[in-house]
């Protein structure tokens, strides 16, 4: 359908989650796709092994590290980030071409993947850290989850203090004490960062429009 020269557009935002592993982040964003209509997701690629109840192509695009390395040269991922010595990245065209359409996108990140996105799509960033309730809840989340070693459990408790040291980087910080209020607020800042004003394109002239229509 063509667009009605009074339609005011929008174009699409990033909404980017971050967290220490283990506070919540992954589990909240597939919450909130699932509540959330108007909500496409970002599938990150990664040379981490396979889990066993992970999907390639669903959890993420499971590559090896030659084709990785190309994908950085030939610039086609907007942020990329080596975690516990595995490499994952955010595919360059999907996500572009989802805000250009319009749809918004989300995507849990590290910190150093939502510097890169700061400094490459700033305008389309919100970004909120998601924070523990405390140390103890995290580990006991870590060893709950029986996703990884022990080794690699306290691995992630040690970098886990560093990782929540960039917390005031981001538009937004959340503890993740229940799930479920969890993903209330963070879908009401989706809401409400939909209706910022910079966000809305041909606002202006939709506006003049309007004036200009108005008798006296």
């Amino acid at each position: 359908m063509a667009a009605s020269p009074f339609m005011v557009r929008r174009r699409g935002l990033m909404l980017v989650l971050s967290s220490p592993s283990g506070a919540g982040k992954t589990t909240i964003t597939r919450a909130l796709l699932q509540r959330e209509q108007q909500l496409g997701v970002s599938i990150s690629v990664t040379t981490r092994p396979q889990r066993p109840a992970e999907i390639d192509g669903v959890h993420y695009h499971f590559i090896n590290g030659v084709e990785f390395d190309r994908l950085v040269r030939e610039e086609k991922l907007i942020e990329y980030a080596n975690v516990f010595g595995n490499y994952y990245g955010t595919p360059r065209e999907p996500v572009e071409a989802m805000l250009r359409a319009g749809q918004d996108v989300v995507a849990d990140v590290d910190w150093q993947g939502t510097q890169q996105l700061q400094q490459s799509i700033r305008n389309d960033l919100v970004s909120i850290f998601i924070l523990p309730p405390s140390l103890d809840a995290l580990e006991t989340r870590l060893r709950s989850r029986a996703q990884d070693a022990p080794e690699i459990v306290a691995k992630r408790m040690a970098k886990a203090s560093d990782e929540m040291s960039h917390w005031p980087e981001y538009d937004y910080v959340i503890v993740n004490s229940d799930l479920e209020e969890s993903v209330r607020q963070v879908s009401e800042i989706l809401h409400a960062e939909r209706l910022r004003r910079k966000r809305q394109i041909g606002l202006v002239e939709f506006v003049n429009r309007l004036r200009q229509a108005a008798p006296g």
